[in-house]
């Protein structure tokens, strides 16, 4: 039978290993704890956060405090189940204490709290951060001592918190972490994140309306010719050139162009007067740039010159727009490309390989060259014929139509 004082170590070591299965549950709860919720707690006010953040942001003083307490609790109880081992079973009793007690610490104390902590690591780590905080303060001294023996282990060993090199999260983690709460967060808005995320390594010549796409007027040319050019320009911003576009003279709104109309004063140096002057862009500036820097000018429209001052495209902000929420008009969106059957397609030459990525979520490099017809010629070193055939990169490549020296379509199909 047992005895009233066998009795009180079984309670004192259930209280134990309670507080061995609390200290364990703390320490995963602790360092297990979503960084950006409590960063957005932090910055609320909210107490709880405070403590946790001070709690993580000094892992040696907390895994100091949570281990001294544990192997604290731990010890002490394997001296009290010794004892009651002893009791009931005499000199046989120490190995089966060690045996039970170390499966029931394995699995009360520190598997099944850990577990549970992990899973629920927000839910535990506040509350239990008004035990763990003032307790830090009270056993600081212990902590310290230990935390000193253990740097001077550390730097013996040549490891120095210091040198620890604590990296940022990268681009490519942020839209994993954007992707992952996919659940919470609505498809568009998931990919106007990670397409905004994404804009500042696309060049605006990546986005830009290549010059031979340009629609502009030749002030050179007849009056006649360019009041009916002008009239009929599906853009609010006409560009206007004399007889080269690389002597551009600027825009011209459709509003002054009705005034001029209205007035009967459409001539060519009236025209002159009401052009805006033209706005440049080098064509190696981030779209994250450009998006900033036409707001700062009060701009919506610019040309992308090259390194000699060449005009080789334009780009206006609703370009840039696009790369970020999609294209506006959906009509639109598939120009260039028409489907034969899966996974083969009739491509303009024209079109920018990471369009045909984006649209057809392919993965053709897009660093070897920007259009289609770019990379055709890239691959093949020459110039293709007609019913020309290669494969490169997994997709096969067969030219449909080429003229002057230009891949007009291609039916591309991937393997």
């Amino acid at each position: 039978m047992i005895d009233f004082e066998t009795q009180t170590l079984f309670y004192i070591l259930f209280g134990l290993l309670v507080l061995s299965a609390f200290f364990s549950g703390a320490e995963t709860s602790i360092m297990s704890v979503n960084r950006y919720k409590l960063k957005h707690r932090s910055k609320e006010g909210d107490k709880l956060a405070y403590k946790v953040s001070y709690l993580i942001n000094n892992p040696d003083k907390t895994l100091g405090l949570i281990l001294l307490m544990n192997n604290f609790v731990n010890i002490l109880a394997s001296a009290i189940s010794t004892l009651i081992a002893i009791k009931l079973y005499g000199d046989a009793g120490v190995a089966i204490s060690v045996v039970v007690l170390t499966i029931v610490i394995l699995i009360f104390a520190e598997v099944t709290p850990k577990t549970f902590a992990a899973l629920y690591a927000d839910r535990i780590a506040y509350p239990i951060s008004w035990l763990l905080y003032p307790m830090l303060k009270i056993f600081r001294p212990f902590v310290m001592i230990i935390n000193f023996i253990s740097k001077i282990i550390l730097g013996i060993l040549g490891i120095k918190k210091d040198t620890i090199d604590r990296e940022l999260l990268t681009k490519d983690e942020i839209k994993l972490i954007v992707k992952e709460s996919s659940h919470r967060i609505p498809k568009s808005h998931e990919d106007m994140i990670v397409n905004m995320i994404d804009l500042e390594k696309v060049k605006v010549e990546d986005a830009m309306i290549p010059r031979s796409e340009i629609f502009a007027v030749n002030l050179d040319d007849d009056i006649t010719k360019i009041i009916e050019k002008i009239t009929n320009c599906p853009h609010t911003r006409v560009p206007i050139f004399d007889k080269d576009v690389n002597k551009l003279i600027g825009f011209l709104h459709k509003r002054q162009i009705m005034g001029m109309v209205i007035n009967r004063n459409f001539t060519k140096d009236r025209i002159r007067d009401l052009v805006i002057s033209p706005y440049y862009i080098p064509e190696d500036t981030s779209l994250t740039s450009q998006l900033i820097a036409f707001k700062k000018e009060k701009k919506r429209i610019g040309f992308v010159v090259d390194e000699y001052g060449d005009v080789k495209g334009l780009v206006t902000l609703n370009d840039i727009l696009e790369e970020i929420v999609g294209d506006f008009d959906e009509k639109n969106k598939d120009i260039g490309m028409v489907k034969i059957s899966d996974n083969t397609y009739i491509i303009d030459g024209s079109l920018q390989v990471r369009e045909v990525n984006r649209v057809l979520d392919w993965k053709i490099s897009e660093n070897i060259a920007k259009t289609v017809n770019g990379y055709i010629l890239e691959c093949l070193e020459d110039i293709p014929k007609k019913g020309e055939v290669f494969d490169n990169e997994g997709y096969q490549f067969e030219i449909i139509n080429i003229s002057n020296n230009f891949v007009n379509n291609v039916k591309v199909s991937k393997k």
